[in-house]
């Protein structure tokens, strides 16, 4: 590690190109070995078993009450991402780890060209949370879950998973879920900040000594003065964040925060 003067960011030690070039070569067997673990993760995966899940089971849209086998779209699969919420709450108190991840999900062509729709499950009032939606510029299908769903769909786990399923006709299925930092993979910010000298500067990260850490994983390192992060953009374009609900919660929602 290079000193630096006083106040200033550590450095890494620095060498010519061509030991540069050998370290990196070293770390890129490392890296294509992690690869090749992922690859074999995913071919576990695609071998697993599945659960049915009621096809009928409701969910709300803009158009009202639609039952899940409708929100495939007629595509085979579906990933349906279950957004956190907190009923009452303005935007600026929305989860932030939920306005993380599904702020990097606007381009869903790809998945569409695999067959796969994806959608947002959330567990705030459609009118509320679509507003929030619309205030952050998101596009993807959006669905509220009613408290007589949270039993088929969520099944004793908790909103903030990642959830895939599958058609068979008119049966539906349930294949695969994450969570914490299985969530990770909807968000290559983080993928390419692990990239860079400093990483993602949480608290957490094994660094060299003196490395820059100033976030922990509570919320902090997805938050900007006061608020989600990625709600700045919006706000500075002039987008209005309100989002048309009293400011206490009503006894009618579900009581689940978080």
């Amino acid at each position: 590690m290079t000193e630096t003067p006083s106040g200033a960011r550590p450095l890494p030690e620095i060498t010519d190109r061509s030991d540069w070039q050998k370290r990196l070569d070293d770390l890129l067997v490392k890296e294509k070995a992690h690869t090749r673990a992922g690859d074999e993760l995913a071919a576990e995966r695609r071998r697993l078993p599945m659960v049915e899940v009621d096809p009928t089971t409701p969910v709300i849209g803009a158009d009202g009450p639609v039952p899940l086998i409708d929100v495939f779209e007629g595509r085979s699969q579906l990933i349906a991402y279950f957004h956190m919420w907190h009923d009452g709450k303005p935007a600026a108190e929305q989860c932030v780890g939920c306005t993380f991840s599904t702020s990097h999900m606007n381009e869903l062509s790809y998945l569409n060209s695999r067959d796969i729709t994806y959608a947002t499950f959330c567990e705030g009032p459609y009118e509320a949370s679509s507003r929030y939606r619309d205030f952050m510029g998101w596009t993807m299908p959006w669905y509220a879950v009613p408290a007589e769903s949270f039993d088929r769909l969520v099944a004793g786990r908790d909103f903030g998973m990642l959830v895939c399923y599958l058609r068979d006709g008119d049966r539906v299925y349930e294949t695969y879920w994450t969570t914490g930092r299985g969530n990770e993979r909807m968000a290559p910010s983080y993928a390419l900040m692990d990239l860079t000298v400093y990483g993602r500067q949480e608290f957490w990260e094994d660094s060299p000594t003196g490395w820059p850490k100033q976030f922990d994983t509570r919320g902090q390192q997805m938050s900007l003065k006061g608020r989600p992060t990625s709600q700045w953009p919006r706000i500075r374009a002039g987008h209005v964040d309100d989002l048309g609900q009293a400011a206490e919660s009503s006894p009618a929602q579900h009581a689940h925060h978080h």
